[in-house]
């Protein structure tokens, strides 16, 4: 299992295609707040609902200061398609060698019907301005997790 992040941790820098075309890196970005939340596999029941509960929240999000990226181990062309059929306005990257998951702590041990085996933990990890991690959350739930996200960060609806 990857050695998972908490808050003051420094964030680990990461450059991926996203699924529009371009590349985004987190150091560019510095000087923002960054939500990255990590997902699985696009186009599933649980990742379709927390991919569009981010897109419906996203306003919010935007108003207190929030950039979010949506994270997982698909390919750029499965990403556009599922941006598109699912009218996604964050970017969507692509992380097929799972090293930038690994990296924060999302990528790991998991149990599935009595069967384990390495895989992406469904997490969310928030950066502050200065590149360091100010919320760190694993193991959370697609259902509803955008609404405790929100009052975690103290973002009113």
């Amino acid at each position: 299992m990857s050695e998972r992040l908490a808050p003051g941790d420094s964030a680990p820098d990461f450059t991926l295609p996203a699924a529009d075309g371009t590349s985004v890196s987190l150091s560019a970005l510095r000087g923002t707040k960054v939500v990255i939340y990590f997902y699985p596999a696009a186009a599933t029941p649980g990742c379709t609902t927390e991919a569009c509960d981010f897109r419906d929240n996203l306003a919010s999000l935007k108003g207190a200061g929030y950039t979010v990226l949506g994270l997982s181990p698909d390919a750029v062309g499965k990403l556009a398609s599922f941006s598109e059929q699912e009218s996604l306005t964050f970017p969507l990257l692509s992380d097929e060698d799972h090293a930038v998951a690994a990296a924060y702590g999302a990528w790991g041990e998991k149990k599935n019907y009595g069967k384990t085996y390495e895989g992406l933990i469904r997490s969310t990890v928030v950066v502050d301005e200065e590149g360091s991690v100010s919320l760190a959350q694993y193991n959370v739930r697609a259902t509803g997790h955008v609404a405790k996200l929100r009052r975690d960060l103290g973002i009113d609806a």
